[in-house]
């Protein structure tokens, strides 16, 4: 079975879990935006969580069916139609051969995540089937998909339901404004303490410089360095260092006036200092902001960073239970 692609929206790519493992040799994690919502759409159509699925972004593709079976569409707030006709979305839709499954406007939210029963059946390339744009690896010939491609889909063997929901409570909402959790560190004691006050405090915005690789913030206070003699190595800007493995989730400022936050197609080092890290279990959240979202960053300590991340663990196995 393959699906024709009509229209390709915009920037739409075959994702799945994403290939930990290979950050050493320069290659990143990749993988969903919004993990989460990955996993909820997967499990409706009755597929291993980490299948590999289509994420879009902003604007959802056109496809059509040649085979009966059975999709779902998590994530952003994007009106799905089947043949025109509004269909619901966190939910298990039965698709006929033939029929053309399409999106309206974005309602809210960014990305959003099409899982089809069988996953969408690339060859895997470093034992993930994820689109990593910039190296041409993975996913449909290592780019993102365009008109007149289709894409082929796996052996459905446990033959799902059609019908399936997912409950409103595990429908992960963006409360505005948004608040991200930042472990501080590992260079934090190069700007003065007034200075890092100050960047928790305000209000920041998200810039429109925000895709796969990193989202950068814009709006608050630039951040005052602490005076020192550059080592040899480093650039002549205070916020450069020699050099540094930047972990998932890392927060630039370059120049120390608008933090990024790397994402899942991120280099995994380079010369600039890092504020902090974004706790694990605030990450799906950055894959659904909009441009401009309103945004504070707060401290966390590494005893918050570890319960948000089993909340977050127990939260998914509320959603295996109610989709079991």
């Amino acid at each position: 079975m393959t699906i024709k692609v009509l229209d390709p929206g915009l920037l739409t790519s075959v994702q799945d879990l994403g290939r930990p493992g290979y950050f050493h040799l320069g290659i990143p994690v990749s993988g969903a935006m919004d993990r989460f919502a990955l996993r909820a759409a997967n499990l409706l159509v009755g597929n291993d969580e980490g299948a590999a699925g289509l994420e879009a972004v902003f604007v959802g593709p056109t496809l059509a069916f040649q085979t009966d079976t059975v999709v779902a569409v998590t994530g952003a707030e994007m009106p799905v139609k089947i043949d025109g006709e509004v269909k619901p979305d966190w939910t298990a839709l039965p698709v006929k051969a033939g029929q053309v499954l399409s999106f309206d406007f974005l309602a809210a939210g960014a990305r959003i995540y099409i899982a089809v029963a069988g996953g969408i059946d690339v060859p895997a390339a470093l034992g993930s089937r994820s689109t990593y744009p910039i190296g041409a690896l993975g996913g449909f010939e290592g780019r993102a998909i365009t008109a007149g491609d289709e894409l082929p889909v796996g052996q459905d063997a446990t033959k799902p339901a059609a019908g399936k929901s997912v409950p409103e409570g595990l429908r992960r909402k963006s409360p505005m404004p948004v608040e991200l959790r930042i472990l501080p560190g590992l260079y934090d004691h190069r700007v003065t303490r007034e200075s890092l006050d100050r960047f928790f405090d305000e209000e920041w915005r998200v810039a429109p410089e925000a895709d796969r690789m990193g989202y950068r913030f814009k709006g608050g206070t630039p951040l005052e360095f602490i005076e020192r003699e550059q080592p040899f190595g480093a650039g002549s800007d205070p916020s450069n260092i020699v050099g540094s493995c930047y972990p998932y989730g890392s927060v630039q400022v370059p120049g120390g006036t608008e933090p990024i936050i790397l994402h899942r197609d991120a280099v995994s080092g380079g010369g600039y200092f890092m504020i902090g890290t974004v706790i694990s279990a605030d990450m799906d959240l950055i894959g659904q902001l909009q441009p401009n979202t309103r945004t504070h960053f707060r401290r966390a300590t590494m005893e918050e960073a570890l319960d948000a991340r089993r909340q977050r663990a127990a939260m998914l196995d509320r959603l295996r239970t109610a989709l079991r």
